[in-house]
């Protein structure tokens, strides 16, 4: 363990070079000695001069390794320097296919020579560049341009008027503030978007914050709830593994190092995130009962069979909850100042503060539901829906929100998991789900008869139930009835489009994100009879810690063409449109966007205790449709040509305005998009199941809007769609697109 970790820090640590390359400059530097040539420009010299050129005591021998590790060093610094200039150029990005420029035809081979070296996960880490602050008057331009389809010439008038006296005046003050910040801190954004956006956040995280993944659409590897859970909770624990290692692509994210064993904890003012280095055990909750299931004996990771046979013996435990247990988890449901003080009067000492602890400190959250799920029976697409608000919200009380994430295995088998947000965004949980359901089905395996594989010893000491002591005063009545509010008004709609998928869109020589994109707002056009401001998330992973950044979808050009398409007037304005939208996605991408730059300042705006109307007005608009692209990162886990039914159905998350639509999709293969709609009951106007995007998917494709055009398609369309959230160099040759994977 230690051992390990200790190699894997040098070698992160010295990337991109390697430990080994010391040696080679020793040998340099003795070779240099003896042949009296000095490639230094004097430095050499200077070290034969106090050196014998043959060396007879301890003491030069020490000032010999001294020399040859400090100018190791510097090389090391030399060669981080190069590859975070390298890694700063984004203008590949920004090029069209087959017109690669002088300055990109250098930069590929370059990139490719210094991270030649298999990185670990965190290697780049030291060498990626900050992310930068916009110019203020950039980032002002660029809203008023964003809202100018959404308002009427009055309104776009006096919210310029307001722009501008901001950026004239208290812009610039907040600005200089930013940029001090951004001198020292690793990313000027992602402190304060976790705290204020997610940790400070006093109302429920369950719905509103949280979000879900499904298990395969068609298939259900085992209906043995017990033997699914084993082999879960093993691909789990393997991919823990892969991250203590650092064995994972560097793409995946820097911080999942976050995903086990860690909570997040309730506050009166601020909630706080605990992790905990390792932890041996998870927490398991079954009909009202909470159990510690060791899955560890003597260090070494227990087998699958064993693992279901522990989770066996729970499901046959028919003693029944302890007074006020069944329903404790809805304290992590509700608001989270009446947990915050229930935490602290009933769990802070004694066999509470116990077994919270074994709750809180376990690597994940297990929930062995007493439900059935999935795409089945007479309903299926009622049932997906039902599944869908299931992995959202549960009964309200039988997940632990708090946890980094919760994993659900149902009755019948399937699975499924519900995450926290505020640790990480979901391309990190993604890429552990796709691992886990790819590493279930076709790595560990079941026998025939559905169960795991592996040897069980006899030995093993049953699960450990939890014990509490709560007090009848401590009921949890009131979280669970704001919880039980919340889950109630929650529409949930999941649909597989099947009509057509990626392969047809690139055809037409469109990106699919921004294909999709534009049907979104179609559907909404359609659905409400207007635009609206729209949030599709985006990923700054070429940026030290980034996390998101906003693509505002809704642009002049993408309203002019809806316009234009209901009057049967289109092609050339979905071109332009679907241009503007990827030219907003690389923006973003490349730290030009608008949202996180506006929300940082008014941050400062708040530590200097001054009032903005434009930064208050700007922050308090609600995005009535928010929109996220699940991505599919490991296809090559997949084998879609040989197991075409083991498709993944991805994920979703509740609407975040109360009259608004959450959408969520996953583009499949060639073939499918998996859409994850979701709105609110109460609100007379939004209806999830609408068939409005269905309807304006077909109506693209059927010849209204889109027309191949030779040489029109972007490097980064095939840089975000077939890769999404990854990073790639880009090569051009003979009209193909090969893609280097390097971090």
């Amino acid at each position: 363990g230690k051992s390990l970790l200790f190699v894997g820090d040098l070698i992160k640590g010295v990337y991109p070079a390697s430990p080994s390359s010391w040696l080679f400059v020793a040998i340099g530097i003795l070779a240099t000695m003896y042949m009296q040539s000095d490639p230094s420009m004097g430095l050499i010299t200077k070290i034969q001069q106090h050196l014998p050129l043959r060396v007879h005591n301890d003491e030069s021998v020490q000032r010999i390794v001294g020399v040859v590790t400090l100018l190791w060093l510097s090389l090391i610094l030399a060669l981080r320097f190069c590859l975070k200039l390298l890694l700063s150029y984004h203008q590949w990005m920004f090029e069209k296919h087959g017109r690669m420029s002088n300055t990109t035809k250098v930069w590929v081979p370059l990139v490719r020579l210094l991270s030649s070296r298999k990185p670990l996960l965190y290697s780049y880490q030291s060498s990626l560049p900050h992310l930068p602050v916009p110019a203020i008057q950039d980032t002002v331009s660029r809203y008023l341009e964003s809202v100018r389809p959404l308002l009427t010439d009055p309104e776009f008038k006096r919210m310029s008027d307001l722009a501008n006296e901001f950026e004239s005046n208290l812009g610039n003050r907040l600005q200089r503030y930013l940029k001090l910040k951004a001198l020292w801190a690793t990313n000027y954004v992602s402190d304060w978007w976790e705290e204020y956006v997610y940790l400070r956040s006093r109302g429920p995280i369950m719905v509103n914050s949280n979000y879900y993944g499904m298990d395969f659409l068609y298939v259900t590897p085992t209906s043995v709830q017990a033997a699914r859970a084993g082999n879960t909770i093993t691909a789990l624990l393997l991919y823990r593994r892969k991250v203590n290692r650092e064995e994972l692509k560097p793409c995946v994210c820097v911080f999942c190092e976050r995903m086990f064993n860690t909570t997040r904890t309730p506050g009166v003012e601020t909630d706080v995130l605990q992790h905990w280095l390792d932890s041996e055990f998870v927490a398991v909750y079954h009909r009202g009962r909470y159990f510690r299931l060791w899955v560890y004996r003597a260090g070494r990771l227990l087998s699958p069979r064993e693992i279901e046979d522990q989770i066996q013996r729970i499901l046959d435990d028919a003693s029944p909850p302890l007074p006020g247990e069944e329903k404790l988890g809805a304290l992590t449901a509700g608001d989270r100042i009446p947990w915050a003080q229930m935490r602290k009067q009933y769990f802070s000492s004694g066999v509470n503060k116990r077994s919270l602890d074994i709750i809180e400190r376990a690597a994940f959250f297990v929930t062995l539901d007493d439900e059935e799920q999935g795409m089945r029976g007479d309903d299926p697409e009622g049932n997906l829906d039902r599944y869908a608000k299931s992995l959202l919200h549960g009964k309200c009380y039988d997940r632990w929100f708090d946890k980094s994430f919760s994993v659900v295995i149902y009755k019948n088998g399937k699975s499924g998991l519900n995450a926290e947000h505020s640790w990480a965004d979901a391309p990190t949980v993604a890429h552990l789900w796709e691992y886990t359901l790819a590493t279930d089905a076709f790595q560990l395996g079941y026998t025939e008869d559905g169960h795991c594989k592996g040897d069980v010893e006899p030995s093993l000491p049953q699960p450990q139930r939890l014990v509490w002591n709560i007090p009848a005063e401590a009921q949890v009545s009131s979280s669970l009835a704001v919880a039980q509010a919340l889950a109630d008004d929650v529409d949930c709609h999941v649909f597989p489009f099947r009509e057509f998928g990626k392969g047809r869109i690139k055809k037409c020589r469109v990106s699919p994100d921004a294909f999709i994109q534009i049907s979104l707002q179609l559907a909404y056009y359609r659905d409400r009879g207007g635009f609206c401001l729209t949030y599709e998330a985006s990923m700054t992973r070429l940026f030290r810690e980034g996390r998101t950044e906003t693509v505002r979808s809704c642009s002049n050009e993408s309203c002019a063409f809806i316009t234009a398409l209901e009057k049967e007037e289109c092609r050339r304005l979905f071109q332009l449109a679907s241009e503007r939208h990827q030219n907003l996605y690389r923006m973003a991408m490349t730290g030009a966007g608008i949202d996180r730059h506006l929300f940082c300042l008014y941050v400062v705006s708040k530590y200097l205790g001054v009032e903005s109307p434009f930064l208050k007005e700007v922050l308090s608009e609600p995005w009535r449709l928010s929109t996220s692209q699940t991505p599919v990162q490991q296809m090559n886990l997949f084998d879609l040509k040989n197991h075409p039914d083991f498709i993944s159905l991805g994920g979703g998350f509740g609407p975040v305005a109360d009259d608004g639509y959450g959408v969520s999709y996953i583009i499949v293969g060639e073939d499918m998009v998996n859409f994850h709609v979701s709105s609110k009951y109460s609100c007379s106007q939004t209806v999830s199941n609408n068939h409005f995007i269905r309807q304006a998917m077909m109506s693209y494709i059927q010849g209204m809007a889109i027309v191949p055009r030779k040489g029109r398609m972007y490097a980064f369309a095939h840089f975000h769609f077939l890769f999404n959230h990854q990073l790639f160099i880009v090569n051009t040759h003979s009209s193909k697109i090969f893609f280097f994977f390097f971090f």
